[in-house]
């Protein structure tokens, strides 16, 4: 079984590290800027590290989720591509949102064109397990036909 999933737990990992780097920097910030929690105002410098970091942070589960979902139901390798793809699209966001707040717009966007193909791939997959499970219809088996 662990060599059905020991890339998505590999992609899993990277993923949670990537988030504690978000975090760490924004504790950076922090003393650079002289701000304490609870505060999260500060300069703009501050402010968008701040923001980077709760917004990575925010799609963080929606991407666990899709990510193991394509990987279960679709294909392992695939979702684990795609996993890379999406945290290097992520790490992009964070430093173009880091330099300027419109730096931060193409990774984003691509990170979330990401996020839907994982969506569709978690979809196609649990579609056909549905499928084949309870209707007894192989898809894959009518389109080889």
């Amino acid at each position: 079984m662990l060599e059905q999933i020991h890339l998505l737990a590999a992609v899993t990992v990277l993923g949670v590290l990537e988030q504690a780097y978000f975090f760490l920097q924004v504790i950076h910030a922090r003393r650079t800027f002289g701000i304490s929690p609870p505060n999260i105002s500060g300069p703009p410098e501050f402010e968008r590290i701040f923001r980077a970091q709760v917004n990575s942070s925010e799609y963080f589960p929606i991407f666990v989720a899709l990510l193991w979902q394509a990987g279960l139901f679709f294909h392992q390798g695939l979702a684990a591509a795609l996993g890379l793809l999406y945290l290097y699209s992520r790490y992009c966001y964070f430093m173009g949102y880091r330099a300027s707040s419109s730096d931060r717009l193409a990774p984003i966007y691509f990170s979330a064109s990401v996020l839907w193909v994982l969506v569709a791939a978690a979809t196609l997959g649990l579609l056909h397990f549905f499928l084949s499970h309870y209707v007894g219809l192989n898809v894959l088996q009518l389109l080889a036909a």
